[in-house]
């Protein structure tokens, strides 16, 4: 997974053609989706092998002649599609970019969630606030908003959200009642999609979800129309209060997709709460996407990007992070990983944490 220890083996002349990209993307990335939205790259699809003429394009897309050229010409440039004669013909980036859900996931999510308020990114690298998120409403943080975002806006931050964590259940909920836990804690358990997924798999499991007060209040009710509002609870905390305890004695404590929307200060705080809330059967499972343990150098691109997202438009001080800065955390905080998995899903790993020791010793 050593993806950027060496030097890029390129050209001069190639080089010089990847900054042209870089200083043209947001040109490339907003005419690749108005080729999916238009539906053009749809009816070269469908056209096969011998393409599609621009008087056909027209004609389905009901854009201008002028409109769909020069998307057109563009998309030859970007390598989306290329021309045979007078036929414009699928090429294999157009292919996974109309046909991929995790391409259509992402670009969703960056036109609709991210790229209005990343023009703030500057302002935000040098004040460490989401100046990006003025775009939909005078809020510190997106998290306690979340159920007040557009609705096509909250629509394509859920997908995304979801679709990584989702793909990793199959694998995780095994893993999760090796240990046959009665009672698990969901950290920062937003729409409660997990908690479901747990009293689906283990018909005894009680799960209560930490949370803010809107997001408690859509687990809840997700809970009641599944019938199982006997063995799911709300437990709610504001987690960057310091002061706020943890519920406290369960015997396992699940945070997804979770830490790495805090800074390092507020991770080490929200560990160290943990830790005093378990007891010596306790277990802390933390699963995160960790752009150094990524299998593919694909999987550390998006993961990397997904940090200015935090920057720019969550909270502007936290980011997805390497998993040595994370275990550094989990030391400090006087747990210990007893198990550690990568590769479950779409590039997650899962830490199995205790209480060391010497954290016992200071409970007791």
């Amino acid at each position: 997974m050593a993806f950027y220890q060496s030097p890029l083996d390129l050209t001069a002349f190639d080089a010089k053609f990847e900054a042209q990209k870089i200083a043209f993307a947001p040109i490339s990335f907003q005419v690749a989706r108005c080729l999916l939205k238009f539906g053009i790259l749809a009816h070269i699809d469908e056209a096969g092998e011998q393409g599609c003429s621009l008087d056909a394009i027209v004609e389905k897309s009901q854009l201008s002649e002028y409109a769909c050229s020069v998307l057109l010409d563009m998309g030859l440039s970007m390598r989306l599609i290329w021309q045979d004669n007078t036929h414009f013909i699928l090429d294999k980036i157009g292919h996974f970019l109309l046909q991929d859900d995790m391409a259509q996931i992402n670009l969703n999510f960056v036109n609709d969630v991210c790229y209005q308020g990343l023009f703030e990114l500057e302002s935000s690298l040098k004040e460490g606030k989401p100046n990006g998120l003025k775009v939909f409403g005078d809020w510190e943080t997106i998290y306690p908003t979340l159920s007040e975002l557009p609705e096509q806006v909250k629509k394509s931050w859920f997908e995304f959200d979801h679709y990584y964590s989702d793909h990793a259940f199959g694998q995780l909920l095994p893993l999760i009642f090796k240990s046959e836990p009665k009672h698990i804690v969901d950290v920062g358990g937003n729409t409660g999609k997990w908690a479901l997924a747990c009293t689906d798999y283990h018909s005894d499991v009680r799960v209560t979800i930490m949370d803010l007060p809107g997001q408690l209040k859509v687990a809840l009710k997700n809970a009641e129309q599944k019938g199982v509002a006997d063995r799911v609870q709300g437990f709610q905390c504001d987690l960057l209060d310091d002061d706020q305890r943890f519920c406290e004695g369960a015997n396992l404590y699940w945070m997804s997709q979770f830490l790495d929307c805090f800074s390092k200060p507020q991770i080490l705080s929200i560990l160290k709460r943990t830790a005093q809330s378990m007891n010596a059967d306790s277990e802390l499972c933390i699963l995160e996407t960790f752009w150094d343990r990524q299998p593919f150098e694909a999987g550390a691109f998006c993961v990397n990007a997904t940090s200015i997202y935090f920057t720019a438009m969550a909270n502007g001080d936290s980011r997805m992070y390497h998993s040595k800065e994370m275990l550094s955390q989990i030391s400090q905080a006087g747990l210990f990983v007893d198990e550690d998995i990568d590769e479950i899903g779409l590039g997650h790993t899962l830490l199995r944490c205790k209480l060391k020791p010497s954290s016992l010793k200071r409970q007791d």
